[in-house]
């Protein structure tokens, strides 16, 4: 009966359903080659795989997501100061996939999931490719808030 009188805090946006026959894997990082691979089917320059181990070793955690022949077809990392701050680098789903819309959903939530449990209430700021915006929205995200603008320079 109290249950019916609680008001959540913020309304979470519900659990998107992971496709079947694909699997989210937060446990293990992708081997650099095989990101990097993934990484180059979704449009970016290819990166020497030495930095690409750097990265995933500096990065707090990462979400890859396999289909069911365990071929990577997603992915998100994160870093973070552990305070203030996290920034989400790397969100791309396998452009070839006809699931890519609901892939994008999935790991937006199971990155958002995570870190509003471990870092709640910090700022959080992301690198993504225009596919990702629909899937970022539903998650909260709002573009340029207050006329923010945000810059990349690759060096």
């Amino acid at each position: 009966m109290l249950d019916s009188l609680l008001i959540p805090f913020r309304a979470q946006p519900q659990a998107p359903v992971l496709p079947q026959g694909y699997s989210l894997d937060a446990a293990l990082h992708p081997a650099a080659a095989e990101l990097n691979g993934l990484l180059t089917s979704c449009g970016d320059p290819a990166r020497p795989l030495e930095r690409i181990e750097q990265a995933l070793e500096r990065s707090a955690w990462s979400v890859s997501l396999r289909d069911g022949q365990g071929q990577l077809v997603g992915f998100v990392r994160a870093t973070s100061d552990l305070a203030l701050n996290a920034n989400l680098w790397d969100l791309v789903v396998l452009p070839a996939d006809p699931a890519q819309n609901q892939l994008y959903l999935v790991l937006v939530h199971a990155a958002m999931t995570r870190l509003r449990r471990e870092l709640p209430g910090c700022s959080i700021s992301v690198a993504a490719p225009a596919l990702a915006l629909e899937a970022l929205k539903q998650s909260g995200f709002v573009v340029d808030p207050g006329g923010i603008r945000a810059m990349g320079l690759p060096l």
